[in-house]
């Protein structure tokens, strides 16, 4: 009865997983094995009698000029987005943390900063589009600003020159909130002492924020940078609704490139390959995560 009762309690909390773990392996992991064995034959579903062709795919996806491109564009938008998400965050931050404003004040401002949080990526995505149109505000205020008639017809998404950074403003728009919130719950956390031991130190706002603040908020300013720069990598759905990766491939990331390839030519291997790649750079990202994660511990 001991060694039943035993290997009951045991076995419980496998039980109560065990519905979980096969969702997880009919939704995730067979359409993950799935897509690696398209990614190592011919131009799968569209032919009856797909072929091995072993790394051919590969090589394909590797030395066609606008996987790289894409590849280059995705790098400059994901450490350009984590930066400047984190600058904003921690500023805005401070600035709702601080006690030189009014408490009235700081609840209007945590309230207006939050809500670009608040809106969906289509939303997003159309605000932006018909704000950076050539006859849109931004173009309006600009003519204003330079004293001219008429408002300037730049095509902020529509040209290669800008397209990337508008794309790029849009998504640090849209994410720093993220941040924001993260770090002024660890803003709140950091002991008032440690302020005022440095104040009697005689060290000033600099060297307090330099001293203090930053190494209190670096655990967290980590895990958010990490797990936001692998979720600017696969960034997609705001790219595509806005400049749907163009013009000519000037936004083009990987996410876009993929799609593409899978449902304008058609070329499901080619996708599955490109689909591959960008798994094994998630999940290089997340050991890295993990690992941080387990050397804090």
């Amino acid at each position: 009865m001991v060694k039943k009762y035993t290997l009951r309690k045991k076995s419980a909390p496998y039980l109560y997983l065990t519905p979980t773990m096969l969702i997880l392996f009919a939704l995730m992991l067979i359409p993950i094995i799935m897509v690696i064995s398209y990614s190592f034959v011919d131009n799968v579903i569209m032919n009856a009698n797909p072929v091995f062709v072993g790394l051919s795919n590969y090589i394909t996806d590797l030395t066609h000029p606008v996987f790289w491109e894409a590849c280059k564009n995705t790098l400059i938008f994901t450490v350009c987005s984590v930066a400047f998400h984190l600058i904003l965050g921690l500023t805005f931050a401070m600035l709702i943390n601080t006690e030189m404003i009014n408490r009235t004040i700081r609840v209007v401002f945590r309230v207006i900063f939050i809500l670009p949080w608040v809106f969906t990526a289509a939303i997003v995505a159309i605000l932006w589009r018909l704000m950076m149109a050539p006859s849109g505000i931004i173009n309006f205020f600009i003519s204003v600003f330079m004293f001219s008639g008429e408002p300037i017809p730049i095509e902020w998404m529509g040209s290669s020159k800008t397209a990337l950074f508008a794309v790029i403003f849009v998504n640090i728009w849209a994410g720093y909130p993220f941040y924001m919130i993260s770090l002024l719950a660890g803003l709140q956390g950091i002991p008032g002492d440690l302020y005022e031991a440095a104040l009697v130190d005689g060290a000033n706002a600099v060297q307090r924020f330099f001293s203090i603040t930053i190494p209190q908020l670096t655990p967290i300013i980590i895990s958010m940078g990490m797990l936001d720069f692998i979720w600017a990598s696969q960034q997609f759905s705001m790219v595509w609704m806005t400049t749907g990766g163009g013009p000519v491939h000037a936004t083009e990331m990987i996410g876009t490139f993929t799609y593409k390839q899978a449902f304008q030519t058609y070329t499901f291997s080619m996708a599955s390959t490109s689909a591959v790649i960008i798994l094994i750079i998630s999940l290089c990202l997340a050991a890295v995560y993990v690992y941080n994660q387990k050397v804090r511990d």
